[in-house]
């Protein structure tokens, strides 16, 4: 990775309290997985922001590198890398996405 993406993708990954790299967009994800995170997020009726890897190849591929998870979607909250659509479902369905996007809002 070069030190330019990393930046980059720091500067993404902090600016946005809820952030994901996902493929397509909130209001048009373009695979089951992204869909999955983005109705999650949705009915949690939080702000969040999406990034679209089909339209940057070098995020694309990148972002894989920058949190060594080898999937998209890919979630961040508060700058931290929670995981991809099976964590996010299972976060949700424990009522600990709920908290964690709660306490990140609130800060």
């Amino acid at each position: 990775m070069t030190p330019q993406l990393k930046e980059r993708l720091d500067e993404l990954v902090k600016e946005h309290k809820i952030l994901v790299f996902m493929k397509g967009n909130r209001l048009m994800p373009q695979c089951g997985f992204s869909n999955t995170v983005v109705q999650i997020l949705s009915t949690l009726g939080v702000p969040f922001e999406t990034v679209d890897v089909l339209a940057d190849y070098e995020i694309r591929e990148g972002i894989k590198e920058y949190s060594s998870w080898p999937t998209i979607p890919q979630v961040y909250i508060n700058g931290e890398f929670v995981g991809g659509s099976d964590i996010m479902v299972e976060l949700y369905q424990k009522g600990e996405l709920q908290q964690q996007v709660t306490l990140t809002l609130a800060s």
